[in-house]
């Protein structure tokens, strides 16, 4: 088989002057430094990007809120206002990446090879960013629109996604497309997340005194051995068509100061992966459950439960306006209906939902999110780009 590489050309002085086209725009995207700081100390974080983007749609006749609480760290909301009496859709995308480190090549110097974009950030998501803006920009460029065009360009979705947080501050929208890479598969629904905390009481004593010590680490062992049979239970239990069951795992554990000392206490971070209907107080009561079980069965056994940060799990109506939409116009130029599937991970289309958007996700395909390499499907780039124009279109008539 023949490969071939290419070099994508360099940016013109002016993005005005840039092309209306998905892959050049991508290869300016993944060329900026966008890397999390807060999943990498130092990282570059989103304002480059930003101010790229800002540029590139103010060229183009969109009207461009820059949203920063965060210094540094910038969400941009960009808006083609509609006419009136249409209904409004919003984009939405994230322009962090993460790490740069231990990538095999130079991830921010994209190259074309076998009908692939190699480099950080092509697949997840600037591929998604880059068809999303096109294809606003080629909507819009049509003729007008009854209804509002909202592209939002968000910072953090890697870590704590603020971004999208803060543009639902103060932004809406009929619907909403979140342009995240699925394969081109439509996905309507996703698994939610909950942290918890839980510390295990022993007693600190001298290494030669068992009389007075009570190890924190051994009796959390219990507990460890409880959760793992709690998980199992959750394999077994009702499962979600599209998502299948809920899971249970612990992340981290700190314990003991030193060989000498019994431990007095024994911490545990543990993760609980939610399907829709499973609720922070929901897991809460499960955890005491077994930790109450322990308590009432295992001499000096003693703990403290604590929640962490919750996201919950997401599910699209099948039947809302904008699925259907997308779900005609991918069948179009797929030449077949796009599979329907769900995701294991968690996604800014719950905040979304929870602010009464009906939403679904849609992207590229390709493969090595968060892996030492990546790459997009060229064709599926173009694929997307008019499967987003034409909803664009449709919806927002």
């Amino acid at each position: 088989m023949t490969t071939t590489t290419s070099t994508i050309p360099a940016a013109p002085d002016s993005v005005a002057t840039v092309s209306p086209d998905p892959v050049s725009l991508l290869a300016q995207l993944v060329a900026i430094d966008s890397v999390n700081p807060g999943l990498v100390p130092g990282g570059a974080g989103e304002s480059a990007v930003a101010d790229f983007c800002r540029e590139w749609l103010a060229a183009r006749g969109f009207e461009v809120h820059i949203l920063e609480k965060r210094p540094g760290r910038p969400s941009l909301v960009a808006i083609a206002r509609g006419t009136g009496g249409g209904r409004s859709l919003m984009l939405n995308g994230h322009l962090d990446i993460v790490s740069l480190a231990d990538y095999d090549g130079d991830p921010l110097d994209p190259r074309i090879r076998d009908g692939r974009m190699f480099g950080r950030g092509t697949f997840d998501m600037k591929g998604g960013i880059a068809a999303m803006m096109i294809a606003a920009a080629r909507a819009t460029a049509r003729g007008p629109l009854r209804g509002d065009v909202l592209l939002a360009c968000v910072a953090d979705e890697e870590h704590g996604s603020f971004g999208t947080e803060e543009v639902l501050e103060s932004f809406t929208a009929d619907a909403a497309i979140v342009t995240e890479p699925t394969c081109l598969d439509v996905t309507l629904a996703h698994k939610g997340f909950a942290w918890f905390e839980v510390e295990i009481e022993g007693r600190a004593a001298h290494g030669s005194r068992p009389d007075l010590g009570i190890d924190a680490i051994a009796k959390a062992g219990h507990f460890l051995v409880a959760l793992e049979e709690l998980g199992q239970r959750l394999a077994q239990g009702p499962a979600h068509p599209l998502l299948g069951t809920g899971s249970v795992h612990a992340s981290v554990v700190h314990g003991g100061e030193e060989p000498s000392t019994y431990p007095a206490h024994c911490r545990i971070t543990l993760e609980r992966r939610t399907v829709p209907g499973e609720s922070p107080d929901v897991v809460h009561a499960e955890l005491t459950a077994v930790l109450d079980q322990l308590a009432a069965t295992v001499h000096d056994f003693r703990y403290r439960l604590t929640r962490g940060l919750n996201r919950e799990p997401f599910e699209a109506d099948p039947e809302a306006t904008v699925v259907r939409t997308l779900m005609r116009h991918a069948t179009k130029t797929l030449g077949q209906a796009p599979a329907i599937r769900a995701e294991p991970f968690w996604t800014d289309c719950a905040l979304l939902d929870r602010a009464g958007i009906p939403c679904l996700l849609f992207g590229v395909d390709g493969e090595g999110a968060h892996a030492a390499t990546e790459w997009v499907d060229i064709t599926s780039l173009h694929h997307v780009t008019e499967i987003l124009t034409d909803t664009i279109t449709d919806f927002c008539a």
